[in-house]
């Protein structure tokens, strides 16, 4: 035998002195060196005619492509070093996918030895993994500290435990902030922070490192705490030597509480007066007095439209408006949001007089509410499951398609049809009744039927007649329920501040862990303790300090965009920018299928002929700045990315440009009042930006306005350009 053959054996580590385990060796080698990955042979239809279940979910039929496919020559039982298995990965034959290992390496040596041992399958006496644990799954090092090593351990169902750092597969969330060497060293490349995802066969841990530059720790011990919140944001800044900003100004803060509560920004004469009150607890007393105006409801209820779908192409005018009634009167009235939940998840009966039904007229398949269910009340994005187990989470085929079958007998009866389009099978206008069939099951795609169960839970008996939807709302809306508080706290922080703990914040998984656990489980629990009320927990958060923060960065936190130790700049949402405009210029906007005064967020929904029209300029606004057409449950539906069509609308729409020169809006009613000049701009910048001008600002503005010929014209173009400023399109 050559020698270059005996030296992997030469170099076997203790680990592996056992019998060599397909499941817990193999398969580990084949995903740390991502032959099983999903752009490799792990693909939906594998590679060069070679195909391996997705991150060896498959053992018996991974077991069966080694040792059966290509006549037997992938693994080569009496010359072993001839096995293709073997030669491609360290390149001596030609391979797409580039060597992957040497020849002295870990992964060869357990493949030859595999190999020589006749590719055996494991029998029932192998130990399956119960566990995998990692030494530390959080470390900030500062400079000159540039590695931190991470040890992986394998806990056996037999009780047994080893050593696995060599086999596992190492995934890292932000490319180029560090590399991660074979032996788990992971390397600073540039500061930053990242996570690495530590995998090893079914398992899954994820490891948040971050790489600070060498700034000293700052003393946040004296800064004023309003509620808990303050402290856990405040320990974890400290952690990452990180000084939040400073707190926002008054100006700043009543827009900014206005558009986060109700969606609107405050008029001229309510800055006026927020400004000029110096009692020590204004903020505290807004924020309550926000949260019971009926924009609040209407802000929130769209929110919850978009989410649930409530869109006239699915449901039909009528359903869209009675399911917005619905969910706005349970907003106003504060209702839990577990009834709020309950209601719809188990909703039956006629989509006019059962209001909650329309979700189910929206979503009309199985597969389709079971995506969306996880996804708008879990956090959970399942989809990925469907076709094989989730590559970066714990569902598995089986929990997709046996919580999809919980929703397998949901059926329709159309009581009226007046379908405007034939060739779209979904589009209903007319009543319908949603309910239950007693029978009827989803196939599962390994054959049979799926049984019936929920993500991650014990599940009732649901065969038979049984009710599934019932023990479903129940079971979501539990007090145990280990996603429902979180999801929903999440959802809730991240409309506030930007940016959710957990990020995207429908995606809980494991590789997408919170920034800040210590918050988030604070957040779930205040949400439980104030009843799952809305009010309770959105006062919690816009009372503390983070939620006041400034967005002027300072010298640590210039780059920050995740621990919230700044506010984050935002474009306003369609809605919002549309109606500040409004409010702006004192005008009432007129919306197809709406009456006059109408607010762009007090819309059930965007009607058809709004979408249809030519002459729609408000609808046309609407979209280009993102607004959804309600297709998905998601909030990345809703856009809010920047373009050159925006900047138009903005500078030269027929809407902006429309309102500006109504007769009747703001400037002429204040012109034709008389109005000193100086009185005219103060008004402008109140209820566009919520602030007076600048000496500077007036000084200019107000010498431009008094040169001008045209003080009409000359007035329109200052209140086009504040409509234009970054200082009215965003909030700060």
């Amino acid at each position: 035998m050559p020698l270059r053959w005996l030296l992997p054996l030469l170099l076997v580590s203790p680990a592996f002195a056992a019998d060599v385990s397909f499941r817990n060796d193999v398969q580990a080698v084949l995903t740390r060196a991502g032959c099983n990955a999903g752009a490799c042979h792990g693909n939906l239809n594998g590679k060069g005619g070679f195909k391996l279940s997705l991150k060896g979910e498959d053992a018996d039929g991974d077991h069966a492509a080694l040792t059966r496919g290509m006549l037997g020559r992938r693994t080569d039982t009496h010359k072993p070093a001839d096995s293709l298995l073997l030669q491609k990965a360290i390149g001596q034959v030609p391979h797409e996918g580039g060597s992957r290992f040497t020849v002295r390496s870990t992964e060869y040596t357990v493949l030859r030895r595999w190999v020589e041992a006749g590719c055996k399958p494991d029998g029932d006496d192998v130990p399956k993994l119960t566990k995998l644990a990692v030494n530390g799954t959080s470390h900030v090092l500062v400079e000159p500290a540039n590695r931190v090593q991470i040890t992986a351990t394998a806990t056996f169902s037999d009780g047994s435990t080893r050593d696995v750092t060599n086999l596992v597969a190492f995934e890292l969330s932000n490319v180029g902030v560090a590399a991660v060497k074979p032996t788990g060293e992971v390397v600073r490349e540039q500061v930053g922070e990242l996570v690495v995802l530590v995998r090893y066969a079914d398992k899954q841990v994820p490891v948040r490192i971050a790489f600070l530059p060498d700034r000293p720790t700052p003393d946040l011990s004296k800064l004023p705490v309003h509620n808990p919140i303050d402290t856990l944001v405040y320990a974890d800044l400290a952690r990452l030597r990180i000084t939040p900003s400073e707190v926002c100004s008054d100006s700043v803060f009543i827009r900014r509480a206005y558009l986060d509560a109700c969606g609107v920004t405050p008029t001229a004469a309510e800055v006026s007066a927020f400004l000029a009150d110096k009692s020590a607890d204004k903020r505290a007393k807004l924020i309550g007095q926000l949260l019971e105006r009926p924009e609040y409801a209407a802000y929130w209820a769209q929110k919850w439209a978009d989410l649930l779908r409530n869109e006239e192409k699915s449901l039909d005018r009528k359903g869209v408006q009675v399911f917005h009634r619905w969910i706005r009167t349970a907003v106003a009235e504060d209702r839990p949001l577990t009834e709020f939940a309950r209601d719809i998840l188990a909703a039956r009966g006629s989509t006019y007089a059962t209001p909650p039904a329309n979700f189910y007229r929206a979503v009309r398949d199985p597969y389709l509410r079971a995506e969306s269910v996880a996804q708008v009340f879990l956090g959970l994005r399942v989809s990925c499951a469907r076709c094989h187990n989730h590559p970066f989470d714990v569902w598995t085929q089986d929990d997709y398609h046996r919580f999809a079958a919980v929703f397998a007998r949901i059926d329709y009866r159309v009581i009226e049809n007046n379908r405007k389009d034939d060739l779209d099978k979904h589009e209903f206008v007319g009543e319908q009744i949603v309910f239950a069939k007693p029978d009827g099951e989803l196939p599962h795609p390994r054959g049979g039927d799926a049984k019936p169960k929920f993500l991650g839970a014990a599940t009732p008996e649901l065969s038979g007649r049984a009710d599934r939807l019932t023990p479903l709302a129940d079971w979501l809306t539990a007090d145990g329920n280990p996603f429902f508080a979180k999801a929903q706290a999440n959802r809730v922080w991240a409309h506030l501040l930007g940016r959710g703990v957990v990020d995207p914040i429908d995606d809980f998984k494991a590789a997408n862990p919170p920034t800040n656990p210590e918050l988030l489980d604070h957040l779930a629990k205040q949400f439980a303790a104030g009843g799952y009320k809305l009010k309770p927990l959105i006062r919690h958060i816009m009372t503390s300090r983070v939620y006041q923060l400034s967005a002027s960065p300072n010298d640590t936190n210039a780059t920050d965009e995740t621990h919230f130790s700044r506010a984050l700049v935002q474009p306003l949402e369609a809605e919002q920018l549309m109606d500040a405009v409004a409010n702006a210029l004192g005008v009432e906007l007129k919306l197809p299928g709406y009456p006059t005064g109408t607010r762009a967020g007090e819309m059930a929904a965007t009607p058809m002929e709004g979408r249809r029209q030519a002459g729609g300029s408000g609808m046309r606004f609407l979209k280009v700045f993102g607004k959804p057409d309600r297709l998905l449950t998601c909030e990345c539906e809703r856009s809010d990315d920047p373009g050159v069509l925006q900047a138009f609308q903005m500078m030269t729409g027929e809407l902006v440009n429309s309102l500006l020169r109504k007769p009747d809006n703001r400037l002429g009613r204040l012109t034709d009042a008389s109005k000193p000049a100086a009185g005219v701009l103060d008004e402008l910048y109140l209820s566009a930006v919520a602030r007076p001008p600048t000496a500077a600002e007036a000084k200019k503005l107000l010498g431009y306005v008094e040169s001008a010929g045209d003080k009409r014209a000359a007035w329109e173009d200052v209140a086009w350009g504040l409509l234009n400023s970054k200082e009215f399109l965003l909030r700060r």
